[in-house]
């Protein structure tokens, strides 16, 4: 279904279609309150929270305004079946975060947003399967990667397009990196950000962009974040670079950071930042077809080790410990088919170079290793159902099996593992060295299914039988518009785990 993106013009004495009248007297706000568009997220059986940000260009007045709300279930708005109204202020960045309850499962609505005298676009949504229903399909795509620096967001105008429940975004919405004068298109500010009105502006800024606003629009999202958001490879309190950030800085910053990404994400206020914390793992059931479990590992994480030998360390963990037990738990008690990951770092191992000698990057879980070994033992118990790991960070697609021990290619499959490529971060690629560098190493990755580094998404089609994901990639991101194609697929089945077919475009 495809969606009409009419943005309802503000004015004066504009007049929206449908219900929501507008108060000729209404007191006189800056043009442009809705430039970074609408939201939704967190999709449940009877509830989606619906998101909107004021933010003219011109600037936010440090005033409270009053944003009306509607949700329908036509486009037009003329059968309302939720409405109300919610104070924006200035200490949430005038953001507007609306979880609205009372829905029926698994419905198609349209949400709005009023200020003053001016109307937002119109925005679609679907709610969650009630909890228990046996839905026959789920469509979902899931991004990641999205450094506005590095290229043009053409994959978005193709995803907006898709016919889908929800989008999945696995991590890096922001990249925290300075302006680049050399690059394709540059960031906003004079450095990385490191305070809240400087994360304020960099995910202002990405949300400026048309497709991504469309694809915010045409579904609900799902988001977690990965490092960019908050600076590169940071673990728990660490920075990447601690010689340069006192831990002190570091906390304050990751505090700012928390707080913007929350001000721009649908989530829940569940997920408001407390100081240093933010609630960002969660769970999603899908009827009894499937459960997405969300992680976050960056909050809880040790340190990253410096070689293979430390990744062997037991103490180490990607998750902590209460995170590890409510997703042992999750997944074991799901109910559900499918069991899927929505992950940031690959889980597979991936050694970076040919021959006897390995080569790993420990920011993957690759630097985690007992961990790993645990919680796959887990996929292998006979008590999870059909895990699939889903995974950004790599700005390539990888399709893997997922074994107990992976140097032992005789351990068995316990679960598959698709890490997609990127929205936009590495731009346009070199197919060919990708592939001088990497044929020869997956070649002795018996694990490692496929490998791609072009630029795009993945969209995932379930059924009571299988899971079919399909890699959609761009021609190109140096250009605001590129044609899509499917270039491979890949096939999980019930009850056999692992990657059990590959298909790739000639």
């Amino acid at each position: 279904m495809t969606m009409s993106r009419r943005t309802f013009v503000s004015g004066a004495t504009a007049i929206a279609a449908g219900p929501m009248l507008i108060r000729l007297d209404a007191p006189r706000l800056p043009d442009g309150l809705f430039r970074l568009g609408v939201a939704s997220g967190d999709p449940l059986p009877g509830a989606v929270v619906i998101w909107t940000r004021l933010a003219p260009e011109t600037g936010m007045p440090d005033v409270a305004v009053p944003v009306h709300w509607e949700v329908a279930t036509d486009e037009r708005f003329r059968r309302v079946v939720a409405s109300g109204a919610k104070q924006a202020t200035a200490d949430l960045a005038h953001s507007v975060h609306v979880d609205v309850r009372g829905l029926r499962p698994g419905h198609l609505y349209y949400y709005r947003f009023k200020a003053g005298a001016q109307i937002s676009p119109v925005g679609r949504t679907r709610t969650a399967p009630a909890e228990t229903g046996r839905p026959q399909n789920l469509r979902f795509a899931f991004a990641s990667c999205q450094d506005y620096q590095a290229g043009f967001y053409s994959a978005y105008a193709h995803l907006a397009e898709e016919d889908l429940a929800f989008v999945a975004f696995l991590g890096d919405y922001i990249y925290e990196s300075a302006p680049n004068p050399n690059a394709r298109r540059t960031h906003e500010g004079t450095g990385e950000p490191l305070d809240l009105a400087q994360y304020r502006n960099r995910h202002a800024q990405y949300k400026t962009d048309p497709h991504l606003r469309a694809a915010h629009a045409a579904f609900p999202w799902i988001v977690t974040f990965d490092d960019h958001e908050v600076d590169n490879n940071w673990a728990d309190e660490i920075p990447q670079d601690p010689d340069l950030q006192t831990p002190a800085a570091f906390r304050a910053r990751r505090v700012a950071a928390f707080q913007a990404y929350y001000e721009h994400m649908p989530m829940r206020r569940s997920s408001l930042p407390r100081g240093l914390d933010m609630q960002v793992y969660r769970r999603f059931r899908f009827g009894d077809l499937a459960t997405m479990h969300v992680l976050d590992t960056r909050q809880y994480r040790s340190d990253q080790p410096a070689t293979r030998e430390a990744a062997l360390d037991p103490a180490l963990t990607m998750t902590g410990p209460e995170q590890e037990r409510w997703l042992v738990n999750g997944l074991r008690n799901s109910g559900s088919r499918w069991n899927l990951l929505a992950n940031q770092v690959m889980w597979a191992q991936n050694d970076r170079t040919a021959g006897p000698a390995q080569t790993f990057d420990l920011d993957n879980w690759d630097g985690y290793r007992v961990q790993r070994r645990r919680l796959l033992d887990h996929f292998g118990s006979g008590q999870v159902a059909n895990p699939i790991v889903l995974t950004g960070d790599r700005h390539c697609t990888w399709a893997c099996d997922l074994r107990t021990d992976f140097d032992d290619p005789s351990t068995p499959v316990v679960g598959a593992e698709i890490t997609g490529t990127s929205i936009t971060s590495g731009g346009d690629p070199d197919v060919a060295a990708f592939h001088r560098t990497y044929d020869p190493i997956m070649a002795e990755s018996p694990h490692w299914r496929y490998i791609d580094n072009q630029r795009g998404y993945v969209v995932c089609d379930v059924d009571r039988s299988r899971t079919l994901s399909s890699l959609r990639l761009v021609d190109t991101v140096w250009a605001e518009v590129a044609p899509v194609r499917t270039a491979a697929e890949f096939v999980v089945e019930n009850g056999r785990p692992g990657i059990a077919s590959v298909t790739a475009a000639s």
